[in-house]
């Protein structure tokens, strides 16, 4: 179960805990596009999301190309490393922007 908390409106940060995976993949992405202005940059706080799966990464790519497609940019912030490696593994840390 995911938890999705907005922290900030401009830029829009959103905090995400808990677990993203197969099953609440399609519900993460619709609450983010509905929250996204279709503007701006997309910010999201990972410091207590606890597991992703391979689905939550291609959830994470498709949220990249809509922030993209208006212009903005997508910043996953504070993700464990043992998160942060599925990213580089996957070496989508090279399109994706991670900071510490």
């Amino acid at each position: 179960m995911q938890e999705l908390t907005i922290l900030s409106k401009e830029p829009l940060t959103v905090g995400l805990s808990g677990e993203i995976d197969s099953r609440n993949a399609d519900e993460f992405y619709r609450e983010v596009s509905e929250l996204y202005p279709a503007q701006g940059d997309l910010i999201f706080d990972c410091a207590k999301l606890e597991f992703i799966d391979s689905t939550t990464l291609g959830t994470f790519v498709k949220l990249l190309k809509r922030v993209k497609e208006h212009g903005g940019k997508m910043i996953l912030r504070r993700l464990s490393p043992r998160l942060k490696k599925l990213f580089v593994i996957c070496a989508l840390d090279t399109i994706l922007e991670i900071e510490e």
